[in-house]
């Protein structure tokens, strides 16, 4: 079984302007994966930060026509924090290599990742 928690951030207009998706499977793996707008400065990556805490670095991995996609593995201490806290910093640099912050709330995280699923599909995959 897949479990997949999103915090996401949109335009004045509703479109997702940012996405946010930690992905875990039942072995203890787990995975962030964020989507953000093409136009990015890519080897400066992602940098993300819950509240004043340390910054976690994460790479973009691959780019589509419409939004460039960063990912890495997520240790538990990190989920922790973004279950703890209050705020999700993430910093990008743009085209003219200037850095952009965007700030998502995390109140809410912790309940959504812990409480029951909003959608559920049962789905057999062939080996």
């Amino acid at each position: 079984m897949v479990c997949r928690t999103t915090i996401s951030g949109t335009w004045e207009t509703g479109q997702i302007a940012v996405r946010i998706d930690l992905i875990e499977r039942e072995d203890g793996a787990s995975r962030l994966q964020l989507f953000l707008p093409v136009g990015l400065y890519l080897q400066a990556g992602v940098k993300l930060t819950v509240d004043q805490g340390t910054p976690h670095r994460i790479p973009y991995v691959w780019c589509l026509t419409n939004a460039c996609i960063a990912g890495d593995a997520a240790d538990p201490g990190t989920i922790r924090e973004m279950e703890l806290g209050q705020q999700l910093l993430l910093e990008v640099v743009d085209s003219n290599i200037l850095a952009v912050t965007m700030p998502l709330p995390l109140k809410q995280f912790e309940s959504a990742r812990q409480g029951a699923p909003a959608q559920t599909f049962d789905q057999a995959i062939d080996e």
